[in-house]
């Protein structure tokens, strides 16, 4: 089964405001089981416009991500991202790959 994907591009306005939402998130990441690969970290624009955080977490199941991004504690975590300007963004739901990658026999 292909594992689900929500990837976040991010530029923040008011940092102490957003570590609220952050604190909140991450307890209900735990209770859908999603893996942080990308918080933060050093970035490059290759192409477009660079925002100044990336995050990309992973999920069991495309459904699984879905569930998360839905669920009350979620959204109850979000108004504190999206209140009164603390950051601006993109929010992606993605569906993995379960293939063969390249060099692989198919």
């Amino acid at each position: 089964m292909a594992k689900g994907y929500i990837i976040a591009r991010v530029t923040v306005n008011d940092a102490d405001a957003y570590m609220n939402y952050a604190k909140a998130a991450r307890v209900v990441m735990a209770e859908y089981g999603a893996k942080i690969l990308v918080l933060g970290g050093q970035s490059e624009s290759l192409q477009g416009d660079k925002r100044e955080r990336n995050v990309v977490l992973e999920f069991e199941s495309f459904e699984k991500a879905k569930a998360y991004y839905n669920s009350p504690g979620y959204q109850a975590a979000r108004e504190h991202r999206v209140a009164d300007g603390v950051s601006e963004g993109e929010f992606l739901l993605i569906e993995g790959f379960d293939g063969p990658q390249p060099g692989e026999a198919h």
